[in-house]
């Protein structure tokens, strides 16, 4: 018979990511990304641990529901300040389950930076700014007499998101479709995205604007993410990736061709419907951000061959 007594003790649920988006009738907006850690404590748990007893468990799928259900219900002043949203969660369990001695609420707060154009701040596009990273490899291969070079430069991990102006509808159906059309929602990715750079002219390949192509290929991703009506449209991410492209190469002759990769960072909105509560659709405030799987769209765009314009 064990006789060891529990010195301490607490369960809940981890990682839980909730986004609450906050729509202004301006049409600006806001955004909160969060992952919360709820963790509950009291004597009327130890029967679970050392009887295998679980009567007095608050499941930790029901706690992760709490933090969805109050994301919606709360006023959004409630929502938008960590600090005041882990002790609505915290002070919400300890009154609903009266055996709760304490509940320990963690949120760690995932930045968004407000983009900003000429000076301006978008209304509902955002950034994690200063974590992407810039890299370039070169490849030099004796030809002839000379020397061809071919170099790649880009940047990876730049993770934007925007809260609207995003569609993903009239794609192929059929018996193993599920996903609903979506006339609009929140998009996020974290772009990769790569340029080409081709010579046989090493000296005059050296002189390229590298700086300038790299600043205006991040401007014109940025761009088109948030402002280009093209991007969004079409329904689809890969109308976006064109166009980003399209501009990088109209912007620098010295680039030959363009690659992007953009991941599809799922936001979907939460069902809170079994609490009688309506948050699909054009009723969506609060999201349950998916990492895997994703979408993932590639493509490589380059110049018509000449004469083919």
């Amino acid at each position: 018979m064990e006789t060891s007594i529990i010195k301490s003790q607490a369960y809940g649920k981890d990682r839980v990511r909730v986004v609450r988006v906050v729509r202004h009738p301006d049409s600006w907006q806001e955004i909160a990304d969060y992952s919360v850690c709820v963790l509950l404590s009291g004597e009327a748990f130890e029967p679970s641990y050392t009887k295998g007893d679980n009567k007095m468990v608050v499941a930790t799928d029901s706690q992760k529901n709490v933090v969805y259900y109050l994301a919606k219900t709360l006023p959004a002043d409630r929502v938008m300040v960590p600090e005041v949203f882990a002790s609505e969660i915290a002070a919400f369990m300890v009154k609903k389950y009266s055996h709760v001695t304490t509940c320990h609420v963690k949120i760690t707060a995932k930045p968004w930076e407000r983009m900003r154009f000429e000076g301006k701040a978008h209304p509902h596009s955002f950034s994690r700014e200063g974590k992407e990273t810039r890299w370039t490899e070169a490849f030099v291969t004796r030809k002839g007499e000379g020397l061809s070079v071919r170099m790649n430069s880009g940047f990876y991990d730049l993770e934007v998101l925007k809260t609207t102006n995003s569609s993903f509808t009239d794609f192929w159906r059929d018996e193993l479709t599920t996903l609903p059309e979506m006339a609009d929602r929140v998009l996020s990715t974290k772009v990769l995205c790569q340029w080409t750079f081709v010579s046989d002219d090493l000296e005059t390949l050296r002189e390229a604007p590298f700086d300038r192509i790299f600043a205006g290929a991040k401007r014109n991703t940025l761009d088109v993410f948030a402002n280009d009506p093209r991007a969004w449209v079409h329904a689809s991410v890969q109308s976006a990736l064109y166009v980003m492209a399209d501009r990088i190469l109209n912007d620098f002759a010295d680039v030959d061709d363009v690659y992007y990769a953009l991941p599809n960072i799922h936001y979907f909105p939460f069902d809170l419907s079994k609490f009688g509560l309506k948050n699909l659709q054009a009723d969506a405030q609060v999201y349950m951000p998916i990492a895997d799987p994703s979408g993932y769209i590639t493509a490589t765009i380059s110049r018509p061959p000449k004469g083919k314009i």
